[in-house]
Parts: structure tokens; C-alpha cells; sequence
């Protein structure tokens, strides 16, 4: 480990502890005595209040109310807080324009050979979404949908929300206990359980219209849901054996509901399962045009039969 990133390390060390001694630096760091001191005297030269106790089980604290030095990043470091910005670029994240004041504000506490690495990568590197003909490393331009982050200030505060959304030209609204927030196929969604319904409801963010906190008085307790929850756990209807490319394509997409888990230790066979609301004619669709996604590398145990007859009747469309 180098010098920087041990001392940065250590600064967190000891200011989450009341209380620490050389000999705790030594072992957790595995490091001389004399490193260790010299690590904690230039933490000291940085800025950090340690106050030294004199005596046989003496060692140093932190004073109460200190502010963390400031922190220190190495260069890969920063490379990689620069490549996940670029990455998640034009993603309709939240928090954009934050994401572009801290770009902008770490740019300017790096190096101009720092900031001559990260306009290379930033020529070099294309993610997706990114435009090629101006890959600018700030050109957050995607918005979210401008309730998202409102929703997310609400969720920060409290789960019980009284959610407003449009559907068939309709306003509707719906008491809901937040379970999650998810993106999956560029959409985000609500999952949360439904107050009055008692059954689990997934809500688009964006036909959302108005999102408050649900009436205190109203309420049933978290434990209450989680245990209806519980009671209403679905049945598993689809079992799948994956092999090696059908793998390879479940990494590249799947719902985020689904998971599989994998049968031998070099991870080329791999069983799934889950439950397919068959009442859900969406829901049947979107799974048959994920099972066609997969491919041929899989073996069907168990299947619901809307979901095999809606499969049989799109590939006798592809027939000759």
C-alpha cells in the first residue's frame, strides 16, 4: 500500500475511534513502530487535533467537534471517480447538476497532468449514451424525470407516501409503504405495498404526478406489511438451467426481480428461478421476449402455460 493511501486510511481509522494507541496502528496496519509514529505526527502536521496521553496505557484521542483533514486522492483514484461520472453520463440520474458542481470543483483541486489524464480518457473512452462527436466529461444533459428527485427528498424523510399517477388520461392515487426505488430498462419505478389494496404494486416514476407523506393516523406498522408481505409470497413457476451463452446473456439483461445461481465452481452452468405473474398479460410478454433474448442455451423444468403458449405462438411466426 502506498504512503498516501495508508495515511488516508489511518485519518479514518482514528477518527472513528475515541481512543487508539501506536501499538493498535502497528497491528491493524502492519507496520513499524517508527512508521506508525511517523504516520500519526504528519496526520497531526495535517490538521487532525490528536492530544497525547502520558503514561503505561497511554495513547492519543481526537478532540471533540474536529473536522476531518482534508482528504487526499491518488490518481487512480480520481480516474475512477471521473470514469464512473462518464459512465453513468446521460443516464437520467438523479442529482445532475450536483454531479457536474462536484466535476467541476474536483477538477479544480488536480493537477494539470491529473487533468490532462482525464481529457485523454475522456477522448478515449465511450460509454453508452455517450455522443462521440462531443464527449464532453460534464455534459450531463439527460434530466431525470423532474419528480425523481423530489420523491427521493420525501423517501429521505419518510416511506409512507401518497402518490398521484397518470394512467389512460387519468389521475389516480394510491397510499403506498415505499419498498424500492429501481431503474430497469431505462425506467424508474416505485415498488411499494399498497395501504389500502394490501398487495404489492409497481408504479412508473414517469406518470408520476404528485408525490406527499400519507396521513400518520392512517398507517399500519412496518412490521404489519412486512408480514402480509410474507404471507403473500409468490410460488415459484419457472425453473431454467442456463448454460455457459444463455449466461452471457442473462449478464448482459435481466429483470431485476430475477436472479440465478450458478451450479458449478466456474460459474458455466447456473439454475433459475421465479415467479411469473401470469395475470399480468405485460408481465407474460415482457418474459417471453426475454426467454427468446436468452437463446437456445436453455432448459426449461417448469414453466407457466400462458407464458409457453404466448413462446410457441411467436416462434410459429418466425417459422418459414
Amino acid at each position: 500500500m502506498k504512503k498516501v493511501e495508508r495515511i488516508n486510511i489511518i485519518m479514518r481509522y482514528i477518527n472513528n475511534r475515541a481512543h487508539f494507541t501506536i501499538s493498535e496502528i502497528m497491528r491493524e496496519f502492519n507496520i513499524s513502530r517508527s512508521t506508525a509514529i511517523r504516520d500519526v505526527r504528519e496526520i497531526e502536521a495535517m490538521g487532525m487535533p490528536l492530544v497525547a496521553e502520558v503514561g503505561r496505557d497511554g495513547g492519543y484521542f481526537v478532540m471533540n467537534n474536529s473536522v476531518l483533514p482534508t482528504v487526499r486522492f491518488t490518481d487512480n483514484e480520481i480516474k475512477a471517480l471521473f470514469i464512473a461520472f462518464m459512465a453513468t453520463r446521460n443516464q437520467q440520474l438523479p442529482y445532475l447538476k450536483s454531479r457536474q458542481s462536484l466535476s467541476e470543483k474536483l477538477l479544480g483541486l488536480i493537477s494539470k497532468n491529473q487533468q490532462d489524464d482525464l481529457v485523454l480518457l475522456n477522448q478515449i473512452l465511450l460509454f453508452e449514451g455517450t455522443n462521440p462527436h462531443n464527449p464532453d466529461l460534464l455534459d450531463l444533459s439527460d434530466l431525470p424525470h423532474p419528480m425523481l428527485e423530489k420523491l427521493i427528498q420525501i423517501l429521505l424523510l419518510d416511506s409512507y407516501l401518497f402518490v398521484t399517477i397518470k394512467e389512460d388520461k387519468e389521475l389516480k392515487s394510491y397510499p403506498i409503504y415505499m419498498l424500492h426505488l429501481y431503474r430497469e430498462k431505462s425506467l424508474w419505478l416505485i415498488e411499494g405495498f399498497d395501504l389500502e389494496e394490501h398487495t404489492r404494486r409497481i408504479l412508473p416514476v414517469d406518470n408520476l404526478t404528485d408525490v406527499k407523506p400519507y396521513p400518520i393516523k392512517k398507517r399500519v406498522s412496518k412490521k404489519n406489511i412486512l408480514e402480509q408481505l410474507s404471507k403473500q409470497e409468490e410460488v415459484i413457476n419457472l425453473i431454467l438451467e442456463l448454460g455457459p451463452k444463455a449466461i452471457a446473456q442473462f449478464k448482459k439483461y435481466h429483470p431485476l426481480k430475477i436472479s440465478i445461481s450458478y451450479t458449478n465452481p466456474y460459474q458455466s452452468t447456473a439454475i433459475l428461478k421465479t415467479f411469473i405473474n401470469v395475470h399480468h398479460s405485460e408481465e407474460v410478454t415482457e418474459i417471453t421476449n426475454w426467454l427468446l433474448f436468452l437463446g437456445e442455451d436453455i432448459k426449461v423444468r417448469e414453466i407457466p402455460e400462458e407464458v409457453l403458449d404466448d413462446l410457441q405462438g411467436r416462434l410459429c411466426l418466425y417459422r418459414p
